[in-house]
C-alpha cells in the first residue's frame, strides 16, 4: 500500500513539474512573440523616416543637423541587438523626431504639404502602434517574470536556466521635454 502512495507521489509530482516547465516555456514564447510585434512597428518606423526627411529636406535644408541627427539615431536604432540598447536607441530616434517635427512648425510651406502632412500622420500612428505594443511587451514580460519568480515554479526555472527577460525602458533622457533652440 505504501508503495502505491510513493509511486501516486512521484506521479504527481511529475506531472506538476511537467505543466510547470510547460507553463514557462509558453510564457517565455510570448516574451519573445511580443518583443517580434514591437520590433514589426519599429521597423514600420525606420521605414517612414527617410521619406520624411526628404520630404523635410526640400523645405529646410538649413536644418542639416536636425536632419542628420534624426538618421544618426535611426541608424543606432536599426543596429540594437538587445531589449535595452533598443529602447536607448528608440528612446534618442523619438527624441529626435520630436526635434524635426519642432522645427517643421516653423515651415509652412512644409506643414501645407499633403505628402508631409500624410507622413506625419502615418508617423503618429504608428509611434501609438509603438507605445501599445511596448505596454503589451512589458505586461507579458511582468507574467513571465512573476511566474519565474514564485515559489515553487523559481525551483523549476532554476533547474532549467529560465533567465530574466528586459523590460523595455525610458531612458532618463527621453522624460526630459525636448529642447529646440534656433
Amino acid at each position: 500500500m505504501v508503495k502505491y502512495i510513493i509511486i501516486a507521489i512521484v506521479i504527481l509530482l511529475v506531472l506538476w513539474l511537467i505543466g510547470t516547465y510547460n507553463k514557462l516555456v509558453e510564457l517565455r514564447n510570448r516574451v519573445r512573440n511580443q518583443w517580434s510585434q514591437v520590433d514589426v512597428q519599429l521597423k514600420r518606423r525606420f521605414d517612414l523616416i527617410p521619406n520624411l526627411v526628404e520630404t523635410v529636406k526640400g523645405y529646410a535644408a538649413h536644418e542639416r543637423d536636425t536632419l542628420e541627427a534624426v538618421m544618426a539615431a535611426r541608424s543606432r536604432a536599426a543596429g540594437a541587438v538587445s531589449v535595452a540598447e533598443a529602447a536607448s536607441a528608440n528612446n534618442e530616434l523619438t527624441s529626435a523626431l520630436s526635434r524635426l517635427m519642432v522645427v517643421s512648425e516653423n515651415y509652412p510651406e512644409l506643414k501645407a504639404n499633403g505628402n508631409f502632412m500624410e507622413l506625419q500622420k502615418t508617423l503618429a500612428d504608428t509611434e501609438n502602434k509603438i507605445s501599445h505594443a511596448r505596454q503589451f511587451y512589458n505586461d507579458t514580460v511582468m507574467k513571465y517574470q512573476n511566474k519565474r519568480e514564485m515559489f515553487p515554479t523559481n525551483l523549476v526555472a532554476g533547474m532549467f536556466g529560465f533567465k530574466e527577460e528586459e523590460y523595455f525602458k525610458a531612458d532618463e533622457a527621453s522624460r526630459e521635454n525636448v529642447k529646440v533652440s534656433f
